[in-house]
């Protein structure tokens, strides 16, 4: 009987283990010394704040008096943020993994995820220096706008069912990214041409006058609306890429199974797809949450920095971010002042590291959801 000879160990092995044992020692060093720093500018922070909380050096009142303002505007932007681009970025995830082509998502996708490396400063100089600036100018013709786009592509929608077969196999729905945006460009040229003729018809020709007189809102060039334009802009891409990874790793096979049983996509979409990817698409919410929170140029940029504390949306704000890089540099170290900007950035810190920690146990939960069904398929 004939041995097998065993395979003579490459004179590289010995060489390649240990390269391999490198890398890993230097992945593991530094994601301790990520934690490590982490931990170290949240203790940093701890330990100036709160021995003077102790003792009484801050007082209530005045952390009352001073955060109050930049609490609200921090939360007033992140909602209006939230508000522009969940909508969005939800539509487009679920567009692009249920129904788009596969060509289109290749292209499309990768090109979505690229815009979340656009620099907070550049939106926020195109926002406080040219779209608000268009704002002021067409007020009524924005409004028109924000009402008339989400209209339009609800009346797509209809139009296309209403088409006939042959017609709808040349304007395939997994092709609607594209025949899309001609009918939007159309409906959103036909606004602003409308727009001065619905203000002349029903504002007198003067709809910030309007405002003012009838509901007492004095219009702000730079305001909550413009920063919620500019940050959902650069929070969607985010919320885009993980609601999307979630939507796309439920199995195929649950999908499969629902239609089999009669159920049409649309059902299968928001009975089976979604409450299986929900834990993905919160956490997906949360993080551009946190992330719209944190912002500090755009908000610095487009919001005309006034602490007012208004519902109104076109009234300026400003954020606990914004107010740490204006008054910071200012502040002499052991004042009051000082003390209240590191608290407002103790308590970011502490928001958006629990956002980020609820948001990776819930995408931790939705992995091991996902591979007990994939188990049982």
């Amino acid at each position: 009987m004939i041995k097998p000879s065993s395979a003579a160990p490459s004179p590289r092995s010995p060489r390649r283990h240990l390269l391999d044992r490198l890398a890993t020692g230097l992945i593991a060093a530094g994601g301790i010394g990520v934690i490590l720093a982490v931990l170290a500018i949240g203790a940093f922070l701890a330990l100036e704040v709160v021995p003077a909380l102790l003792s009484g050096a801050l007082s209530q009142g005045q952390i009352t008096r001073s955060l109050s303002p930049l609490a609200w505007g921090t939360l007033k932007a992140a909602f209006w943020a939230m508000v522009f681009a969940v909508p969005m970025a939800l539509g487009a995830a679920i567009h692009s993994s249920v129904y788009m082509s596969p060509r289109l998502r290749s292209r499309i996708k990768p090109t979505l995820e690229l815009m979340e490396a656009l620099p907070g400063v550049v939106v926020g100089f195109v926002a406080g220096l040219v779209l608000a600036p268009w704002v002021e100018r067409h007020l009524a013709g924005a409004f028109v706008l924000l009402l008339v786009m989400p209209l339009g592509a609800l009346m797509a929608s209809g139009i296309w069912r209403r088409l006939s077969p042959a017609v709808r196999q040349g304007m395939p729905l997994a092709w609607a990214g594209l025949w899309l945006v001609p009918w939007l460009a159309m409906l959103g040229m036909g606004a602003l041409e409308l727009a001065p003729w619905l203000e002349a018809w029903l504002f007198g020709g003067d709809l910030r006058g309007w405002l003012d007189a009838e509901l007492g809102i004095d219009y702000a060039s730079r305001n909550a609306l413009i920063v919620g334009l500019a940050m959902g802009f650069a929070v969607m891409p985010s919320v885009y890429a993980l609601a999307e990874d979630a939507l796309s790793g439920v199995p195929s096979s649950l999908g499969e199974g629902a239609q089999a049983m009669g159920a049409t996509r649309w059902q299968t979409l928001w009975k089976v797809v979604l409450p299986a990817a929900a834990p993905g698409v919160f956490a997906a919410v949360m993080i551009g949450a946190g992330r719209a929170v944190g912002e500090t140029m755009i908000v610095l940029m487009a919001s005309g920095n006034a602490g007012v504390m208004s519902l109104s949306p076109l009234e300026g704000m400003r954020s606990m971010a914004a107010g740490i890089a204006i008054e910071l540099p200012e502040a002499v170290p052991g004042s009051d002042s000082y003390r209240l900007l590191i608290l407002a950035a103790l308590l970011l810190f502490l928001f958006t590291f629990l956002v980020n920690t609820l948001a990776e146990v819930v995408r931790s939960r939705l992995r091991r959801r996902y591979r007990r069904l994939g188990d049982l398929s």
